[in-house]
This record gives C-alpha cells, structure tokens and sequence, in this order.
C-alpha cells in the first residue's frame, strides 16, 4: 500500500534501489535482504547492464525465483565492475509484514511480503487500511504525537518468516562454503555466462532482441 509520495526518499546518486524484508540499518549494506515488491531504477548503460546481468543469471539458478536469484548475485563483483550504485531503502520509510514501518509519521508504503495465503493477506492488508485511516483522522498535532502503529501482522507469519528468511540467508548466501566440487562447477558456470554476456553490445541489439532480453518485472 502506497500511504505517502516515496521519491523524496529516494537516493539521488542511486542507479537501482529496492525495498527490504529485513534491513540492517545501513543503505549500502549488501547483507540486507531485498524485496524485488518496490524497487527505483534509473534507466542507464549500469543499470541497464545489471537487469541484463540478473536475467541471464537465472540459467545457473534455474527453478529461483528473481528474488532469489538478486540475493545471489548482489555479492558478485561484476556488479562493481560495471559501476553499479545499488542502495537499499530503509524499512521505516519503505516497511512491510516482515518489518512494519514503526513510525505513521514517516511511512510511505508497506509490502504483505512474509505471508502465505490470499486470505491471511487480505485479512492484514484490511487491517492495515484500518490502521491508516485512524492515524488520518487525527487532528494534525495528535499526528505528530502520535504513538499509534500499525496492529500487523497478524494472520501473516512473522517471526516464523524472518527465521525462514534468515536461515535461507545462511543456507544460500554466496559467502557460505559450498563443497568444492560445487564451488568450482558454478563458478565456471557464472564465468561462462559472464562471457556470453559481455559479448553482446546494446548498440547492436535490434528492438526484437531488446524485447526477448527484457528484465523482469518487479
């Protein structure tokens, strides 16, 4: 749900900044925990290579959804290579189930991400706009004193989630220690993709190929 105009939030020196699902505290930080719900992507040749990048990438992740597969690549260092600027929004202005935006002063949207089932979001997501609605029907200085927050989640999983992001955090993280003969297979994969890919030149796509590469959508 979109409660506030975003972009003032917004890094200007940016080239892609996405939300959370768990936020360390820092923007730069990249052991936070993307959420690929919001994402502010300034359209350039960096930010164009990336998507180009993370497409691609899915064929030595196959069967991860893109999510998943930016929580591995976002440690690869063809990403500082390409001079991408990546920065990741913080929760109190961009929250969700798995971390509520804690403060109605300053929240500008909140994700039902860390929930399953179309029932338990719906059920958090009215409860949400009742929340909301409340808060806005404050005289302004009740606003700014305000101490009310957000009553979800409820019948969305929270701390249940966050454990499960976390131990797939640690399960999948790309500085954890596959065996080497795993080691080895992806990173001959990932340097074959690489390849491939450093090999096309954008000035030589034609619309038709542009449109088969497009990235996905977020």
């Amino acid at each position: 749900m979109w409660f506030r105009d975003p972009f003032p939030r917004f890094y200007m020196d940016a080239d892609f900044q996405i939300a959370c699902d768990l936020y360390l505290g820092n923007s730069f930080d990249i052991e936070n925990r993307p959420n690929g719900g919001f994402s502010y992507v300034k359209s350039n040749n960096r930010s164009i290579e990336f998507y180009k990048f993370w497409y691609s990438s899915r064929e030595i992740h196959p069967g991860y959804h893109d999510q998943d597969v930016l929580n591995m690549i976002k440690f690869d260092h063809f990403l500082v290579d390409i001079g991408l600027k990546m920065r990741f929004l913080s929760t109190a202005y961009f929250g969700g189930l798995c971390e509520p935006s804690k403060d109605l002063n300053r929240v500008c949207t909140m994700h039902a991400n860390c929930c399953f089932g179309l029932d338990s979001k719906i059920h958090d997501l009215k409860i949400m706009l009742q929340d909301w609605r409340q808060y806005m029907s404050l005289p302004p200085d009740l606003k700014r004193a305000s101490m009310l927050t957000w009553r979800v989640p409820q019948k969305c999983r929270r701390v249940g989630a966050i454990c499960d992001i976390q131990l797939f955090y640690y399960l999948d993280s790309p500085r954890q220690n596959d065996a080497p003969e795993k080691e080895v297979e992806e990173a001959a994969m990932l340097q074959k993709q690489k390849a491939n890919y450093q090999t096309l030149s954008l000035d030589a796509m034609s619309p038709m190929t542009l449109d088969a590469m497009s990235p996905m959508t977020t």
